[in-house]
């Protein structure tokens, strides 16, 4: 029998990446939407959005491809919630600001619910039968938390524990909690290419001599190394020096090696990059098919750290990252090219998300 066009083998050494039409085609980028983005956890923001009683935060889940509006709020009882922010009644949005509130009411017709989202009041529904019923109250949203950071899913294919252990595993000795989130080092990237080209050329350090001179200058190429789990990677950068490297305790599987950063990619989308400073979160956002919009969130917890090793100089990494993949997007409209190979030493990571990718949109 003939292999579909977006089969990868799961022996790297006879796989062949998926046709160029994953990236191209505006159906696939459309069945993404169901398939592989609405059963993943998305970072939505860390617990100093809601940080006393009372407090509530509107957002949006994954703007631009889930356009989802939920609401987070810190009860009276200093639990945090996240709940969907449409009202029940007639889909009005809820809560269309931040603020501090004792309850959350709809300004379209007064509907009210408690800030766990429980369904309170709503004037002139005496004669109403069979009300309230628990659908007269917002749905709850899947969220989870880890360290100070906050996610959210609409319907999670893994258990939030499961999704965070890897990192948990391997990093959960950093103090997350004194991490703190720098606004100003903050930045936004449109690159014109398919969000699924962004992660894979994330996905391998194979290119890192060839487009970043810089990092490849501070990094020992030759002990860079992928290791894969089942939602996702990490990559292990080993530094030429000891002075930017993390200051790993006994305790530590990678005790005794110069660990200059730990970069964590979750499915199908979010990166965490742990360097001796802190950490970047970078959040790929699908805006249309060869559209993306990439987000940097600096947390920093040792800032006489900042500015030398891998995690310098990001803002020129990513811009030479982009300017890679927004070729690579015009490449992959030729009529003379359709699918590629896989290096079976440097492109572990890829081989594996383009496996999890295929199969989430059932191809």
């Amino acid at each position: 029998m003939m292999q579909n066009q977006f089969f990868v083998d799961e022996d790297i050494k006879r796989a062949c990446t998926p046709s160029s039409e994953l990236y191209t085609d505006e159906t696939l980028h459309e069945r993404s939407k169901s398939r592989v983005f609405a059963p993943s956890w998305q970072w939505i923001g860390d617990t100093g959005l809601v940080k006393v009683p009372g407090q509530v935060h509107p957002c949006i889940l994954l703007d631009g491809m889930l356009d989802e509006p939920v609401l987070l709020t810190r009860g009276l009882d200093d639990d945090i919630h996240a709940m969907s922010n449409v009202c029940t009644h007639r889909g009005m949005l809820v809560c269309e600001s931040g603020g501090n509130e004792r309850f959350l009411r709809c300004r379209y017709h007064g509907r009210r619910f408690g800030l766990d989202g429980s369904f309170q009041h709503m004037p002139e529904f005496e004669q109403c039968e069979n009300f309230p019923s628990a659908s007269d109250s917002l749905p709850q949203v899947p969220f989870g938390r880890w360290g100070p950071w906050l996610f959210a899913s609409l319907a999670p294919r893994l258990a939030f524990e499961d999704f965070v252990a890897p990192m948990q595993t391997r990093v959960g000795w950093m103090p997350l909690d004194e991490f703190t989130f720098e606004p100003t080092l903050c930045r936004n990237y449109l690159v014109k290419a398919n969000w699924a080209l962004y992660c894979e050329n994330y996905l391998e350090g194979f290119h890192i001599p060839f487009i970043h001179q810089d990092l490849a200058a501070s990094l020992e190429f030759g002990s860079y190394r992928t290791e894969l789990f089942s939602g996702g990677t990490l990559q292990v950068a080993i530094g030429k020096g000891s002075e930017d490297t993390f200051d790993l305790s006994s305790s530590s599987v990678d005790f005794g090696q110069r660990i200059a950063a730990y970069y964590f990619w979750l499915f199908p989308n979010l990166m965490f990059n742990f360097y001796p400073w802190g950490c970047s979160i970078n959040v790929v956002q699908p805006l249309g098919v060869d559209l993306t919009k990439v987000s940097f969130f600096p947390y920093v917890w040792d800032h006489a750290k900042m500015g030398i090793g891998a995690g310098a100089s990001l803002d020129r990494v990513e811009r030479e990252d982009e300017a890679v993949v927004e070729s690579v997007q015009r490449g992959l409209r030729s009529s003379l090219y359709d699918r590629g190979r896989y290096s079976p030493t440097q492109e572990t990571g890829t081989h594996h998300f383009h496996r999890m990718l295929t199969r989430a949109l059932e191809l």
